[in-house]
């Protein structure tokens, strides 16, 4: 979710789906072109990091320990990272310049997504979990006075905000779903550490998942094995697939016959 340090956000009530329309357009000729992105909040997503990194050409360890904050999230004691913001009066993206943003084509999500922001539904087994948006009217913003309408789905499909959905979806639902485990159920410091590195820094998982033991413990399909060793989406998926494992005991995952741990 988009927020406002300064809290001059103010978000209309009323749930979107994805036939609701709106009308906003952003521009270089606008009087608050690029306000929005100082003064703010984002969190970032394992596929975000992915892209920013690359985009950058940074290990995963450099672009965590420059260009981010780490947070424990409410309610779930999970660590999670925001951008770290310039050290300026406006505390401002370290991506945005007067004429734009410098990484746009890899932009986070949240900043795909707005003026909208996205809300997810609590976990219910079986029920419809999907996502719900509203829109954030922040008071400097002219671009609601645009002529320029869009649905939604319109803006979605306009932002590219589908890149990377598939992978962002899974790991939100865990977000959610420790949210509804009892606050008297605690994390080690162990498991803690495992979704940090298994969320955000892929080059050390790499290296968990082939310079350690776990491919002797656990029986890893080849394909996958291969997969993971060349592309690094695939290697995202199969971290939030481990995730989802080490938190939920759901998935695939099985100790290979005589491996410590099995049966």
């Amino acid at each position: 979710m988009h927020t406002s340090t300064d809290n001059q956000a103010c978000i209309r009530p009323e749930r979107l789906g994805l036939s609701n329309r709106f009308s906003f357009r952003c521009h270089s000729g606008l009087p608050c072109f690029t306000q929005c992105c100082r003064g703010i909040r984002i969190p970032l997503t394992p596929y975000d990091i992915l892209r920013l990194k690359k985009r950058l050409q940074l290990s995963s360890e450099d672009f965590l320990a420059l260009y981010t904050e780490p947070h424990l999230l409410e309610k779930t004691d999970l660590p999670v990272v925001t951008l770290r913001l310039l050290d300026d009066a406006q505390q401002s993206c370290p991506f945005v310049r007067e004429d734009g943003c410098l990484v746009y084509a890899d932009r986070p999500v949240t900043c795909r997504y707005y003026p909208l922001g996205v809300a997810a539904l609590g976990h219910k087994e079986g029920a419809d979990d999907a996502d719900f948006f509203f829109l954030i009217k922040e008071a400097h913003c002219r671009g609601f006075e645009e002529n320029c309408t869009w649905t939604v789905a319109d803006w979605r499909k306009d932002q590219a905000v589908d890149i990377g959905e598939a992978v962002n979806a899974v790991w939100t639902d865990l977000m959610v779903r420790k949210r509804s485990i009892p606050a008297s159920v605690k994390l080690t410091d162990a498991t803690k550490k495992m979704f940090f590195m298994a969320s955000y820094n892929q080059d050390q998982f790499r290296r968990f998942v082939f310079e350690s033991s776990f491919l002797n413990r656990y029986d890893i399909p080849a394909t996958t094995i291969a997969a993971i060793r060349e592309d690094e989406l695939a290697l995202l998926h199969f971290s939030v697939d481990w995730l989802r494992w080490i938190l939920f005991k759901e998935g695939q995952f099985s100790f290979k016959q005589g491996a410590t741990g099995s049966k």
